[in-house]
């Protein structure tokens, strides 16, 4: 190879580029034999291991870091690559399983996205439903004190009393337990009540008992 021809400073490049991914691995010291080998292997298999992974991966660097990590266990466990009798069919075999566990576990995490956002479209298309559902020219200034006025009254008296002191008066719930005389656990007990009874009442206009009374 002449020296300052494009094959030369293609070969350096090429060199370089492995050089460095190398170097990340063998950090550790080992035997100038064994690294000499190690090295040979890595120039041998890494380009075909990464476009091997890339087909299955989609992500570029998905592959490349499968195919580095694959490495740097070799390197950690100083495998002995002079006792494998097929070393392409035990690097085939390695990056095969590194790759199916990694699409396992991106598909089963992409399930959980899906399902959630499964769950979330269901929940705002059951909001639009809910709130498209009242119809401005159904539902005038009148027809909305109407119901809710009908709501209330269909409570029982004291809790309605309660309901009323609290919500419409504005009241604190430590001022209707002193002017009724009861004690706070019985006016909680009764808004308790209120609010379940109202929500049955208005199931129809969801969006009004949300409006008026959270």
């Amino acid at each position: 190879m002449i020296i300052g021809s494009p094959a030369y400073y293609i070969f350096c490049i090429f060199e370089f580029y492995y050089i460095e991914k190398i170097q990340k691995i063998t950090s550790v010291q080992a035997s100038p034999t064994y690294k000499a080998r190690f090295e040979e292997a890595y120039v041998s298999y890494y380009a075909r291991m990464k476009r091997f992974a890339r087909q299955y991966l989609i992500r570029e660097e998905d592959a490349e870091n499968i195919v580095q990590d694959i490495f740097s266990e070799l390197w950690e466990k100083r495998l002995d690559f002079t006792s494998l009798v097929n070393l392409n069919g035990f690097l085939f075999m390695m990056l095969k399983n590194r790759c199916v566990d990694f699409l396992r576990r991106k598909t089963f995490e992409q399930l959980a996205v899906d399902e959630i956002q499964s769950e979330y479209t269901r929940t705002l298309k059951l909001k639009f439903d809910s709130l498209e559902a009242l119809d401005n020219k159904l539902l005038n200034e009148n027809d909305i004190d109407t119901i809710i006025s009908n709501a209330i009254d269909s409570l029982p008296e004291r809790c309605r009393e309660i309901f009323v002191m609290n919500k419409i008066e504005g009241k604190k719930q430590k001022v209707i337990a002193r002017e009724l005389n009861i004690s706070i656990h019985t006016v909680e007990s009764q808004m308790a009540i209120a609010y379940k009874k109202l929500k049955e009442a208005l199931k129809d206009y969801m969006p009004l008992f949300l409006f008026f009374f959270i």
